[in-house]
């Protein structure tokens, strides 16, 4: 059984930054594709950047050059540096573990940009 536990969120002026954390539980992290997601008031969740066990990193659109993910397989960690921050950034952020045909997502934690 995969857990996930994310971290970071918080209350933050337009055009700060945050860094999110996701620490994961079990043996199969380093071997999974990890993913970033998040989900604002009345719309659906929506990816934000994903990251292969190989290092190999994808990105929205909205956050490209704002947003960086990388993961240190060691502590079983996921990362989400979110700079230059927006109001349209507000949402709940997931991650989600794929280790195919299974996935797991975490709780998530509320990222606020205020104007």
């Amino acid at each position: 059984q995969v857990q996930l536990v994310e971290s970071g969120g918080g209350l933050v002026q337009a055009g700060g930054s945050l860094r999110l954390s996701c620490a994961a539980s079990g043996s199969i992290f380093s071997h999974s594709v990890m993913g970033w997601y998040r989900q604002a008031p009345g719309k659906q969740r929506e990816p934000v950047a994903d990251i292969t066990s190989g290092g190999y990193t994808n990105y929205a659109d909205s956050v490209k050059g704002r947003f960086t993910i990388s993961r240190d397989n060691a502590k079983n960690t996921l990362y989400l540096q979110m700079n230059s921050l927006k109001p349209e950034d507000t949402a709940v952020y997931y991650c989600k573990l794929t280790y195919v045909p299974r996935h797991y997502w975490g709780q998530g934690t509320q990222v606020t940009v205020s104007s």
